[in-house]
């Protein structure tokens, strides 16, 4: 089984950059996606900031992005086409069906 990212502690993880605070997920956004900056920005703007749970939600969220894209195996799975992922689920639901 492989290890998850820990999203209740913040701080560095064992492979990333430092996001304990909202400057630091900002700046490890910007090094690795302004495209996600830009759209935590607007959703962080959107958000009911007296609703610390939707504001959590949101923080772990952009955190696991930047985790998954200084992952190879998060890349690839990124990468993948959509059809890829449908078909993997249709066989894998198949099979769990059929025991």
């Amino acid at each position: 089984m492989t290890a998850q990212p820990d999203h209740h502690r913040p701080g560095r993880s064992a492979s990333g950059p430092p996001m304990g605070t909202l400057h630091e997920l900002r700046a490890a956004l910007r090094a690795h996606s302004s495209a996600d900056l830009d759209r935590f920005e607007t959703e962080l703007d959107e958000a009911d900031l007296d609703d610390l749970a939707q504001v959590r939600e949101l923080i772990q969220a952009y955190r696991h992005r930047v985790l998954l894209r200084l992952d190879p195996d998060g890349v690839a799975a990124l990468a993948r086409p959509n059809e890829d992922v449908a078909a993997e689920l249709r066989r894998k639901l198949g099979e769990a069906g059929s025991r």
